[in-house]
């Protein structure tokens, strides 16, 4: 479908690619990762033609088509939404066009006129087209791509430049979806679409009859779509037959025995290099020193990829809050005659970490920000005791001071402590080198997103309320940002629309939808899962699902329909309930320990000198080693949930 010949790319002298030599067969969804600067962007915009290389050649085949959507900077106007929509089947429309033409040009003609017969052949060929390629059907087509990029049926009318720019890019994803390339270039199509939109993404994508190329930073996105990776790495492409999960075992696993290559590699090297100044100078020796010389100028020195800096920060220690954190009773939220949030209860209790889902304009923002402290026209919001506060909003990144650095605007707020850290900190959020002393003035709106985040992570907090804290943010400063939250001892309020960091960190997952709010008590995947087919908590309901224990059995009590039970009953239910949940505490116990032996052995196995030697073993251990990881990881967290339940 695609093939790039001995492709290079020179930006100021400076190469970005070098001879690369890469193809793509129909049908296949490659992801395209590699460090910031790397040129994934670059090399989409080469495929597309929209730049051209320094040298080397691309070749499509025959007939093909390739179309490409940047990450932003598309605005669309002068169309309504569904007309812009409908431009993009041009094919489409230009046969419809003719067959009205043909029509009404037949209308006119007697039927034993001599151009009949051959308007009339025409107009069936023209039809049959029409038919095959979705003429018929193109109306609901467009209307399903509309609908599940999240465009309401009353929005179709609307004209195109009434959208701000996060729907412009949804436009713009709609028109290149309905085009149907054969190549589909995509530039972090998942910027700006909600959970649900990028699950129909995924779904669109992965029955897409064409080839696609992606970059994104969605891991949970690449896993679901993308079943090739190909990094983008010290001016080359190196493809990965997997998804991304497995991706950076592989590629841990390549660098280790890279490594390994390399260091032999410079033994033998280090080795020759003695032999000749040992015995350059010598007669009956030359002969030998000249073939040892030829012999280095031949090798093809091994070159290992940069290490990653590794950079940890945890939050600093907050005061210790009460068990219930917030509480909201029957508030009212509205927007003139919009009511937002129609009489909603929510319990925050101590530890939690809570995400909040929706469609977007569900309310998930005016949610938190009623618990950040804005006002409501009716209920109840009580604060529990010890509460410290910290807000992090879509558009924090306001209130910094334009005056300043970066680093100043940091160091301005950083604790003593915290000082020796804030390059670190910044390094985390992609600002790094003279970037730090960039001006506040002159970021972009991704930039100050990212060093807001970043100066909310200096303050000690037991109660942290972040609206969608990763846009901006690539897939390392992601973990970073995960690992922190996971070992902050305080409580998380959170909105993310990137579904592997709610499944990594949320214990419970609050729903918004049509003014209500509805609980689940487990990570995302559970959500899913009881979306699918089951029923869910009250939002009023506190405490955690743990697994084997009927969720019936943690709701909690009310207490008119408490005064039924005598106190025997009571203690037995209480007994029961503790037993299940002894019982399964022993059962994730005695699994865990299971897959830590069996991993530790696996590990010992994988540093044996020669175990990659066979690519089948080495694959077989390390898809092994992947399944052990996450299944530990998934029983780590039943474990916690189970032994803080309250019974």
């Amino acid at each position: 479908m695609l093939q790039l010949i001995n492709l290079s790319k020179d930006f100021a002298g400076t190469p970005l690619f070098s001879s690369v030599s890469w193809h793509l067969k129909k049908g296949e969804r490659v992801a395209l990762v590699g460090d910031n600067g790397a040129g994934k962007s670059t090399l989409m915009k080469i495929i597309a033609g929209q730049i051209e290389p320094s040298s080397g050649e691309i070749q499509l085949a025959r007939g093909a088509s390739a179309a490409y959507l940047p990450q932003d900077g598309l605005v669309t106007s002068g169309r309504s939404l569904f007309d812009e929509a409908r431009s993009a089947l041009t094919d489409l429309l230009s046969l419809e066009e003719e067959l009205h033409a043909i029509g009404t040009r037949l209308e006119g003609l007697p039927h034993d006129s001599a151009e009949h017969e051959a308007l009339l052949d025409r107009y069936g060929i023209a039809q049959e087209q029409f038919r095959h390629r979705g003429g018929y059907t193109m109306e609901a087509e467009i209307g399903s791509v509309l609908k599940g990029l999240g465009f309401e049926q009353s929005d179709w009318p609307r004209e195109c430049g009434e959208f701000s720019g996060g729907w412009q890019m949804r436009i713009a994803l709609a028109r290149l979806l309905l085009q149907k390339p054969d190549v589909l270039l995509l530039d972090e199509p998942t910027n700006h679409l909600d959970i649900e939109a990028r699950n129909w993404l995924e779904e669109y994508l992965c029955g897409y009859p064409g080839s696609v190329i992606l970059v994104s930073h969605d891991r949970f996105f690449m896993d679901r779509v993308c079943s090739r990776i190909a990094e983008v790495w010290n001016h080359t492409i190196t493809d990965y037959h997997c998804n991304y999960s497995l991706y950076l075992i592989q590629r841990d696993e390549r660098v280790v025995a890279l490594r390994e290559a390399k260091r032999r590699q410079d033994e033998e090297i280090e080795k020759s290099e003695d032999f000749i100044r040992r015995f350059r100078y010598q007669a009956n020796k030359a002969s030998l020193v000249q073939s040892r010389i030829k012999q280095l100028e031949k090798v093809e020195r091994i070159v290992l990829p940069p290490e990653r800096k590794r950079i940890r920060f945890q939050f600093p220690d907050a005061p210790k809050s009460g068990r219930i954190v917030m509480e909201l009773k029957g508030v009212v939220k509205s927007y003139g005659s919009h009511t937002v949030l129609n009489r909603v209860d929510l319990v925050l209790e101590k530890g939690e970490r809570v995400a909040l889902v929706g469609h977007n304009g569900a309310g998930k923002s005016t949610l938190m920000a009623v618990l950040a402290g804005a006002s409501f026209q009716a209920g109840e919001r009580t604060t529990g005791h010890n509460v410290v506060m910290d807000y992090f909003a879509q558009d924090q990144a306001r209130v910094l001071e334009a005056g300043r650095s970066a680093y100043d605007e940091l160091y301005a707020e950083a604790p003593y402590g915290m000082v020796p850290r804030l390059r670190d900190i910044l390094g985390a959020f992609l600002f790094s080198g003279d970037d730090i002393h960039k001006m506040v003035a002159v970021l972009s709106g991704g930039e100050r997103n990212r060093l807001a985040l970043a100066k909310m992570l200096l303050r000690p907090s037991n109660l942290l309320l972040m609206d969608e804290p990763t846009n901006h943010l690539d897939l390392y400063s992601k973990e970073v940002l995960l690992d922190a939250l996971r070992q902050c001892d305080g409580t998380v309020v959170f909105v993310s629309h990137d579904r592997y960091f709610v499944n990594g960190l949320a214990t419970r997952i609050v729903e918004v939808a049509d003014g209500r709010l509805e609980s689940y008590y487990g990570d995302y995947e559970y959500y899913l899962s009881k979306k699918e087919g089951g029923v869910p908590l009250p939002s009023g309901a506190s405490g955690r699902e743990c697994p084997d224990v009927k969720p019936e059995a943690l709701l909690p009590l009310q207490p008119a329909k408490d005064a039924r039970l005598n106190d025997r009953e009571e203690q037995k239910r209480r007994k029961r309930e503790e037993q299940a949940r002894q019982k399964r505490l022993g059962e994730i116990e005695s699994a865990i320990g299971r897959c830590e032996r069996e991993l530790a052995e696996l590990e010992q196995d994988m540093g044996q000198p020669g175990f990659f030697e066979d690519p089948e073993r080495g694959q077989r251990a390390g898809e092994r080693h992947t399944e052990l990881t996450m299944e530990l990881d998934q029983l780590y967290r039943e474990w916690e949930v189970c032994s803080e339940q309250n019974i």
